[in-house]
């Protein structure tokens, strides 16, 4: 079993429960962890009990130390962003941070397509520690959409939402088809709305997992997320997609 873990936020209690409770296989957490210490100190009673995954959030580049305390952790190598790993015996891809304009927001053209192109144009002066401005460490660039677009896989997980998300993008069906996933999960949004209906149009079954929630492989919901809103889709299925 996977337990996919809704944003936390700088809180870690309840990941830690949930594990010790249910003994997942893995945890895969979706980003925005702004952890107050190193991730594997905040996670240090589970360590030797399940394996610890994660993406980036847009959040995790706020600041120095909620990218040190992810990026410089030990847990560091376990970033499934931009690659596919074999995990409990399927193959999960990964795509982290979000999209931002003067990047790319799909479907529009980007404005660049590498880090090493932004980095051209933005100015010495903008580099953080040698490289790219640290908000930038959370930016989807098309070259690693592109890379992971050519892998398969059986799961995917994202900060951004898939279209069936009101403020989701369509870019991210199209990763999944072409991953030729069987279900994804995403992060960001914190709620978690039902997309049952939206199924047969996306090609796969998808899952948002709410702020500090926790959701098994199969879409239950194993720990609700704090903003979660029953009626949440009810009233956005009617609006207008971002």
């Amino acid at each position: 079993m996977i337990l996919f873990c809704g944003d936390p936020h700088g809180y870690f209690e309840h990941i830690i429960e949930a594990v010790q409770e249910h003994r997942p296989a893995a945890v895969i957490l979706l980003g925005d962890m702004q952890a107050p210490r190193p991730l594997h100190i905040e996670l240090a009673p589970i360590l030797d009990k399940t394996e610890i995954w994660f993406i980036p959030g847009n959040h995790d580049t706020d600041s120095e130390a909620d990218h040190d305390n992810l990026f410089g952790s030990a847990l560091a190598d376990r970033n499934l962003h931009g690659r596919v790993v074999e995990i409990a015996g399927l193959r999960i891809a990964g795509l982290g941070g979000v999209f931002r304009e003067k990047v790319w927001t799909p479907p529009a053209p980007a404005t660049f397509e590498n880090p090493k192109q932004y980095l051209a144009r933005c100015g010495k002066g903008n580099f953080w520690r040698g490289d790219l401005p640290l908000k930038h460490r959370s930016t989807i660039f098309p070259v690693d959409y592109e890379r992971l677009k050519k892998q398969r896989a059986d799961i995917l997980v994202t900060h951004e939402a898939p279209s069936s998300h009101p403020h989701g993008f369509a870019a991210i069906d199209e990763l999944a088809r072409r991953l030729g996933v069987r279900t994804a999960f995403h992060g960001h949004h914190h709620d978690q709305i039902d997309y049952s209906a939206e199924r047969a149009r996306l090609g796969f079954e998808a899952f948002g997992v709410g702020l500090r929630g926790i959701t098994d492989m199969t879409g239950r919901v194993v720990r609700a997320g704090e903003l979660n809103d029953p009626w949440a889709y009810r009233r956005t299925v009617q609006e207008p997609r971002c």
